[in-house]
C-alpha cells in the first residue's frame, strides 16, 4: 500500500475484515503518525492518542487524539492536544488521578536530543468526540526522562510511572547507548516525583509494568541491543525490582506492550525479530535530521542497533507470568523496513509501537503505527488468540 493509498483510507471508518475482525485507519491531518496509546473510558469510549507531524524529532511533532464511542461506526476527527514550536512532543500516556480527572503525559525534546527531553503533564477533558488539552506543566524529573508504558497505582496509593532515562554524555550526541530503566514515584497525585532506578538495566527501555497477584509484579522491556524482550520482577508491590533478564521473545529495539488478560494469562504485542535475524541497519534513530550536529556519538555503555525490521506484528501469550511465550499469532505482516523514518516516500513499511486493551467481552483492541503514515486500529474478537477464528 502506497502512502497515498493509506491517506485515502484515513477516514476512521470501521471495516469488517474477516472472521469478526474490524479495522480502521484513524483520521489525521499530518503525514507522519506514530506511537499510539489506547485507553478505555468509563462509558466504553475508546480514546487513542499519538504524535503527528512531518518527521519524528522535528518541532512540528505534536500530540493528537481521536475517540470511538460505543456502537459508533467511525473514529472522530483528530484533535491536536499540544503545540510547542521548539520541541518535538512525543509518546503520549493517559492517566486518571484520584479525583477522576484525566491527564495527558508526554515527552518534549529538541530535535533528536532525547537526553534533553522534558516530561510534561496537562489536564484533558474528554466528552464524546471532543478532546481538549489544558495548560502544560513540567514534571520535576531529570532531563532525558522518557515515558511509554501505562502507569500503575501501588497499594499504598503511590503512582508508579515507568521511565527510561536517556543519559547525557558531555560533548557527545545521544544514541541510546546509556539508556536505563527506572520507576518514577508520586505520593501526591502527580504533583512531585522521585526516581527509583532498576538495577542492571542499561539498554532496557520502555518498561511496561504488569501487576500479577498479591505483591507480585513483572515488567517487560524493549532492548537497545536488539536481542530479546527482557523481564524483571518485583515481589514487594513495586518497591524494588530485579535486574532485567531475557525472555524467549526476540526484540528489534522497538516498542512492545503487555497486558494481563482476564483469564490470568499475559498478552504481548510486538515484532519478534532481532538483530541476529536481519542484516538491516541504520546509523541512528535520528540520522535524517542530524545534519549540522558535529558532535560524535556517545561512547561506552551498550551498543544500540537500529534499523532491524519492525514486522510482523505478533500477539504472544504466556501462561507462566511472562517467562515463556509459546503461543504466537501474527496480526499483520509486511516487510517491516524501517531504514528511514520518512512517511511519504514509501520506503518505510513498519508495523510498530503497538498498544493493547482487552474489552469486557474478551475482545482485544489494538492500535499501532502503519508505515509511519497512519495509526491503525484493529479489533480482534474473543477467542482469536486461541485460534477460534482462524
Amino acid at each position: 500500500m502506497s502512502p497515498d493509498e493509506i491517506a485515502a483510507r484515513m477516514n476512521g471508518v470501521l471495516a469488517d475484515v474477516q472472521d469478526g475482525c474490524l479495522e480502521a485507519f484513524l483520521p489525521s491531518p499530518m503525514v507522519q503518525n506514530h506511537a499510539a496509546f489506547i485507553e478505555r473510558l468509563d462509558d466504553g469510549t475508546l480514546a487513542c492518542l499519538w504524535f503527528g507531524g512531518t518527521l519524528e524529532g522535528k518541532s512540528d511533532i505534536s500530540i493528537y487524539g481521536s475517540t470511538l464511542a460505543p456502537g459508533a461506526e467511525h473514529w472522530s476527527d483528530a484533535i491536536q492536544l499540544s503545540n510547542d514550536q521548539d520541541r518535538s512532543e512525543q509518546n503520549p500516556v493517559l492517566w486518571r488521578n484520584g479525583q477522576g480527572q484525566w491527564q495527558l503525559f508526554h515527552t518534549a525534546q529538541p530535535a533528536g536530543n532525547q537526553d534533553e527531553c522534558l516530561l510534561r503533564a496537562r489536564p484533558v477533558e474528554i466528552a464524546g468526540a471532543k478532546l481538549l488539552g489544558g495548560a502544560p506543566r513540567v514534571l520535576d524529573l531529570p532531563l532525558g526522562s522518557f515515558i511509554r508504558g501505562r502507569f500503575v497505582r501501588r497499594k499504598d496509593g503511590a503512582w508508579m510511572m515507568p521511565v527510561f532515562r536517556c543519559i547525557s554524555r558531555p560533548g557527545q550526541r545521544w544514541n541510546g547507548s546509556h539508556d536505563t530503566a527506572a520507576v518514577a514515584i508520586s505520593h501526591d497525585e502527580g504533583q512531585s516525583w522521585s526516581m527509583n532506578e532498576v538495577p542492571g538495566s542499561i539498554g532496557s527501555v520502555h518498561m511496561t509494568i504488569v501487576p500479577l497477584d498479591g505483591e507480585h509484579m513483572v515488567a517487560f522491556y524493549r532492548r537497545r541491543q536488539s536481542d530479546f524482550v527482557h523481564r524483571s520482577e518485583s515481589l514487594d508491590g513495586g518497591l524494588t525490582w530485579s535486574a532485567p533478564a531475557p525472555t524467549d521473545v526476540p526484540n528489534n529495539n522497538s516498542s512492545i506492550n503487555v497486558v494481563r488478560l482476564r483469564d490470568g494469562r499475559l498478552a504481548m504485542l510486538c515484532n519478534p525479530v532481532s538483530a541476529a535475524l536481519s542484516a538491516d541497519r541504520r546509523a541512528s534513530l535520528y540520522d535524517e535530521i542530524e545534519a549540522g550536529d558535529d558532535r560524535p556519538d556517545a561512547t561506552g555503555g551498550c551498543s544500540p542497533i537500529w534499523g532491524v525490521p519492525r514486522a510482523p506484528l505478533t500477539l504472544c501469550v504466556s501462561e507462566d507470568g511472562g517467562k515463556t511465550w509459546p503461543l504466537r499469532r501474527i496480526v499483520e505482516e509486511s516487510p517491516g523496513t524501517c531504514l528511514s523514518n520518512n512517511s511519504v516516500d514509501g520506503r518505510n513499511k513498519e508495523l510498530s509501537y503497538p498498544y493493547l486493551l482487552e474489552g469486557d467481552a474478551g475482545e482485544l483492541h489494538l492500535a499501532y503505527t502503519f508505515y509511519r503514515r497512519a495509526i491503525k486500529y484493529v479489533r480482534l474478537p474473543a477467542g482469536w488468540i486461541d485460534g477460534e477464528h482462524a
